[in-house]
């Protein structure tokens, strides 16, 4: 769909409004994070992990180039699975996804303590996965909650048609809510990294609640304005 599009509207999928679209790039910059603080490698940028494997092993430090391979591998199934989910449950399954998403945060705020490093980053790198499959546009243009490269480009692009003139209609708010997802990812990473360096054990609780709203938000209303 032509990014021209982007408006409020009736129309407007319930998962693509701008409201959910925020809470989660609040969400996915929190949990990137706290990866990073609590395991050393990030949740969603997998990009970043990938470069850090071969720096360490073209350097020959193998041991600190593995670390990386697990949350590309979790984030890797996690595509598959919610690859998977559409298929079987077509409009449901934004709404499953999500569920799932804070099942696991759960699981693994309480077993913190216990899970090794391995175990936690498993499975965050997989809830990551999650919402980067299902989210994947805001009011019918693509878009992402789990890093701000495309955003910011898109955001940057706006500002320039607008700017030079003959910019379709809404370009301007475009830009705005571009601009605002990679404002919430950094607030959401800043507010992440303060929260698992004062209280590392509840740390997890805030993601969820920001998903408990996506999840409350997509059921609430019509059933079919969430897929």
């Amino acid at each position: 769909m032509s990014s021209v599009n982007i408006a409020a509207g009736s129309s407007i999928r319930r998962d693509e409004t701008v409201e959910i679209v925020l809470l989660l790039a609040f969400a996915g910059g929190y949990i990137d994070a706290y990866t990073w603080t609590i395991h050393g490698v990030m949740a969603n940028a997998q990009t970043a992990n990938l470069i850090f494997l071969w720096v360490y092993g073209i350097a020959g430090d193998w041991q600190r180039a593995v670390h990386f391979v697990p949350p590309i591998l979790a984030f890797a199934v996690g595509m598959v699975i919610a690859a998977w989910l559409r298929r079987a449950t077509e409009e449901r399954a934004s709404a499953i996804s999500t569920l799932i998403e804070i099942l696991l945060l759960i699981a693994i705020g309480i077993l913190h303590n216990r899970l090794p490093d391995l175990a936690g980053t498993l499975g965050i790198s997989f809830v990551a996965a999650m919402q980067a499959a299902m989210f994947t546009k805001v009011e019918g243009v693509v878009c992402s909650t789990v890093m701000i490269t495309g955003n910011m480009r898109q955001g940057i692009e706006a500002v320039f048609a607008a700017v030079s003139g003959g910019a379709p209609l809404g370009t301007l708010r475009r830009s705005g809510i571009f601009g605002a997802l990679c404002a919430v990812f950094g607030f959401g990473a800043a507010v992440g990294a303060f929260a698992t360096k004062t209280m590392p054990n509840l740390a997890l609780a805030i993601p969820v609640i920001a998903l408990l709203v996506v999840l409350l938000r997509c059921e609430a209303g019509q059933p079919e304005a969430c897929a």
